[in-house]
């Protein structure tokens, strides 16, 4: 079953207005920071954006931060002293942009955020924020696991918890929405939540640690992304236990990789994030440049999908 829910209203008009643009108009220049290559849904975001900006003519300078917030401060700094039209980044974690950001506006640089949000003073800071709701992401993945447990009422689930990096918006998030859905059914209970930073590596040594503190009495794995869920994947079965069986996975993302795993049966069901937001970018930044209106909030259409859907849904994937 895909679950999908609604583009905020609003941006499909604000994107109307992108031919009232002029063709002959200056190139569009982008300074855009992002958070690193640390996942496969962060690689595809990438190649998104690179492609839109190509397509559309932009010219884009794009800083790998290495998941470092200081490598974004000095990216976004190094953009407004090269006078780019647009400012745009996916920040590393949510607090500590306030002053770089005064800094941009001052030099009248709108700036937009990709993906992850900020918590800012002044919500006038940026322009608008261009992604997904990560605390329906938490939802949608604890909603799965309550429908599933129903179909076994006297069992209880023991969860562990591998949360993205610490302080960014989707691993707030994620854990939220999916705590919020779970508190009300004593059946469900997370015993260990640890950060596995959004790597497979770290998922991988995480959920080591996890097992060996934990055992057999871990029923459910719940990652706040596909790659750690993966690296997770592998430490189940060395593990000698069978992942997707002995030990329900459920993860956010939606990339290749859990698809794979998905039919391989390691994986139970996997809620999608989009990460091809080249083309909303550079459309959201065509229209500020032009003085045109945008939406504060722009998100995408996004499903759930279980395993069962995975065999029909794989050839679909763009990531």
């Amino acid at each position: 079953m895909l679950i999908t829910r609604r583009t905020l209203l609003g941006a499909a008009a604000a994107f109307a207005l992108a031919a009232a643009i002029p063709a002959h108009a200056k190139p569009l220049t982008i300074g855009f920071s992002q958070v690193g290559a640390e996942s496969e849904w962060r690689t595809a975001n990438t190649a998104s954006i690179k492609s839109a900006a190509k397509q559309a003519g932009v010219n884009l300078k794009f800083a790998d931060a290495q998941q470092r917030q200081e490598n974004q401060v000095k990216a976004i700094r190094s953009f407004i002293a090269q006078r780019v039209d647009v400012i745009a980044f996916s920040p590393v974690v949510e607090s500590g942009w306030d002053t770089v950001l005064r800094e941009a506006k001052a030099a009248k640089i709108p700036v937009i955020l990709t993906d992850r949000a900020v918590k800012v003073s002044d919500p006038s800071l940026y322009v608008s924020f261009i992604g997904s709701d990560f605390v329906e992401e938490g939802r949608r993945a604890a909603r799965w696991l309550v429908e599933h447990q129903k179909k076994n009422p006297n069992r209880g689930y023991n969860i562990v918890e591998l949360q993205g990096t610490v302080g960014s918006a989707p691993a707030l998030d994620r854990k939220a929405g999916f705590a919020e859905v779970i508190a009300g059914n004593p059946k469900l209970k997370i015993i260990r939540s640890q950060t596995g930073d959004f790597t497979r590596a770290k998922g991988k040594e995480v959920m080591e640690a996890f097992l060996k503190s934990e055992g057999k009495n871990i029923n459910v794995l719940y990652a706040h992304n596909d790659d750690m869920a993966i690296g997770a994947i592998q430490a189940i079965e060395e593990a000698g236990l069978k992942p997707g069986k002995d030990i329900l996975v459920v993860s956010i993302d939606g990339v290749k990789g859990a698809f794979e795993a998905m039919l391989q049966g390691k994986l139970n069901v996997t809620v999608e994030c989009n990460p091809l937001l080249g083309p909303q970018l550079v459309q959201t930044a065509q229209l500020v440049k032009a003085g045109k209106p945008v939406p504060k909030r722009i998100t995408v259409n996004e499903g759930v999908f279980p395993a069962e859907v995975a065999a029909k849904e794989f050839p679909n994937r763009k990531y």
